[in-house]
């Protein structure tokens, strides 16, 4: 059982934990809630990688090192979360699986920072987010509900956003392997499509749909600044914008949950 000081303490530091309150340490959180945690899951594989690449080119570092540490005491805050949530047997599965491929990740993660490792903290994220995302489609299908197809579509933005931004730091770091150009180009089209979707949604309240304006209007001005001619890189402005996205699309996300 988690100690619920801790939980408390680890949800103070961690402004996308949603501030929750220590009680929610335990499993006392309903199935909109559990999918939240478990899409949060998907971003924190890839803010881990970013985080680890940005103190690798000593970009923010600071800033990135305190998201590092942060991100990998959540997943596993969150990992044991969802296990004591869940008493379906699949989804109990899947949570063993993301268990494990979340070893080689934190070992890589918490030792220290090398070039070399970044390629091999890449692909272990990338199995981690595979298994992660099963589990928020095995609760996204348990809650039968359009509310849980919203917070996991708007989960996965955040997803993105930090996807978007460890692709970046691969290319800012001159790992020239055309199939990260070719991810990359694939996740912001896959941000923009699932924007358009989110837009349009006819459960958006007043307050949701006030914080996609200001997702809407920072999303074009990121298009604007992240352009890669003659490969001229500008990875402190595009972790800025991308973290202020990740914040926004955190707050409709719980904004999304916590509808009736």
């Amino acid at each position: 059982m988690i100690n619920k000081y801790i939980a408390a303490v680890l949800c103070g530091l961690f402004l996308l934990a949603g501030h929750l309150p220590a009680a929610q340490a335990e499993a006392d959180f309903n199935i909109s809630e559990a999918i939240n945690k478990a899409g949060r899951q998907r971003m924190l594989t890839q803010r881990i990688v970013k985080s680890y690449l940005q103190m690798g080119q000593d970009v923010r570092y600071r800033v990135a090192s305190k998201h590092l540490k942060e991100s990998v005491a959540l997943f596993e805050l969150q990992l044991s979360q969802l296990k004591a949530f869940t008493k379906d047997p699949e989804t109990q599965r899947g949570l063993e699986l993301v268990e494990k491929l979340w070893i080689p990740v934190k070992t890589i993660a918490t030792g220290p920072v090398e070039r070399e490792q970044a390629q091999a903290l890449r692909e272990s994220a990338e199995k981690l987010l595979v298994a992660a995302h099963q589990v928020v489609l095995m609760l996204a299908d348990q809650s039968g509900t359009n509310q849980g197809h919203l917070v996991n579509i708007a989960g996965r933005q955040r997803m993105l956003t930090q996807r978007m931004g460890n692709l970046y730091m691969m290319m800012s770091w001159k790992f020239e392997e055309e199939s990260y150009k070719q991810d990359y180009k694939t996740a912001t089209e896959e941000f923009e499509k699932a924007l358009q979707e989110l837009n349009n949604a006819t459960e958006n309240t007043q307050p949701i749909q006030a914080i996609l304006t200001q997702v809407n209007q920072n999303w074009d001005m990121y298009k604007l600044s992240n352009r890669m001619g003659n490969d001229e890189y500008v990875p402190g402005l595009v972790a800025r914008m991308l973290d202020k996205i990740l914040e926004q699309m955190n707050d409709v996300t719980g904004l999304y949950a916590a509808l009736p």
